[in-house]
């Protein structure tokens, strides 16, 4: 029997995907954001700040959810910072809810930061864990925003009785505009503008992750992943990671990429080439291109976020994922990485974000 969902970050890649999965599979689903637009059928939209309690006590008075799905974070400027904000926003919405009694399952979306470390320490090498990652891995002797959000669930489940999941995704494939981390969505702007332009598609990343093997996280995926977890009673209590189920490297996905838009591509150069620097002043260039082809969204920092994506790029070491815990208790689904690249690329397309 399905119950009430909360979906906490209702607007992002991959809260988005996961309120179109409960709402299929018959569940009633509240999606909270602070500027939640229309977009999902049958999501009942509210409105709050996970900063501000007494906008979610307002928002939460007559909702009392069974189950709480938190897939959202905040960016700041240090780790410290990164670690009290997103931690608050966990203890807050939990905290609210306590008192209703209502809830018997909270999953947490996080990532591979839990072993790489946050996004400063791996961006420097500093943090080379032994790859596939596997789920029994320690916690690095670092701060990590991941740590605070995951103590945070631990404390209220001893407090509250109810049980939980962590669902750890690598890069995650999917649409939504305004998002912090779009490693999918900035390619394919990448490519747009190259090929509007006339330039090649460079790589703009390290030899590690050019030659590596890697995985990725396709939305839908993760989606499905959450459902399973909330309602199979062998996964409560555990941790997950939770990728596609298929292994690349990019030297071969990039050739397949740019073939899917008809540029020509650029390999690994012995240079990193970041894109935040290729893309900083593009805007001009991206209005004139929306202007042109009638898109949606002229805005290029809406749907780049090219920082990121240098990020996961530029890792200097290969990076990829064990799915076995996963498996041995049933979960299933397999997607193939460069179809999450070209499903992503025809419904950026349909919906005007691409020419």
């Amino acid at each position: 029997m399905n119950g009430t969902a909360l979906v906490v970050g209702a607007s992002g890649i991959i809260g988005s995907n996961l309120a179109r999965e409960l709402i299929a599979n018959g569940w009633t689903t509240y999606g909270l954001a602070r500027n939640l637009k229309k977009g999902v059928e049958g999501l009942r939209p509210v409105a709050a700040d996970l900063l501000d309690l007494a906008s979610l006590k307002t928002a939460l008075s007559d909702i009392a959810p069974t189950h709480i799905f938190i897939t959202t974070w905040m960016r700041n400027a240090t780790e410290a910072e990164n670690v009290r904000v997103n931690g608050t926003m966990v203890r807050n919405i939990l905290d609210v809810l306590s008192p209703k009694d209502s809830v018997q399952h909270v999953a947490l979306v996080t990532g591979l930061k839990h072993y790489l470390g946050p996004f400063d320490a791996y961006a420097r090498g500093g943090s080379l864990p032994e790859t596939p990652l596997r789920e029994e891995q320690p916690r690095l002797d670092i701060e990590n925003f991941y740590y605070a959000q995951e103590d945070e669930v631990y404390t209220a489940a001893a407090r509250d009785g109810f049980t939980w999941s962590i669902h750890r995704p690598h890069t995650v494939i999917g649409k939504a505009v305004g998002n912090l981390m779009n490693l999918g969505t900035t390619l394919a702007v990448y490519a747009s503008i190259c090929k509007e332009t006339g330039r090649p598609f460079r790589w703009p990343g390290s030899e590690a992750q050019w030659k590596g093997i890697s995985d990725m996280t396709d939305a839908r995926v993760l989606a499905k992943h959450l459902v399973w977890a909330a309602k199979t009673e062998a996964a409560h209590n555990e941790a997950f990671n939770v990728v596609n189920g298929d292994i690349f490297r990019w030297i071969w996905l990039w050739g397949r990429l740019a073939d899917w838009f008809g540029i020509d591509p650029i390999g690994f150069d012995g240079t990193i080439h970041p894109l935040e620097a290729e893309m900083a002043n593009e805007d001009a260039v991206w209005r004139d291109i929306a202007k042109q082809h009638g898109l949606a969204e002229p805005d290029l920092s809406r749907l780049s976020s090219a920082w990121h994506t240098d990020l996961d790029l530029g890792r200097p070491i290969e990076v990829m994922t064990d799915m076995s815990k996963s498996r041995k208790l049933g979960f299933s689904i397999y997607q193939k990485t460069d179809e999450s690249f070209f499903d992503l690329f025809e419904q950026l397309r349909a919906d005007r974000l691409i020419p």
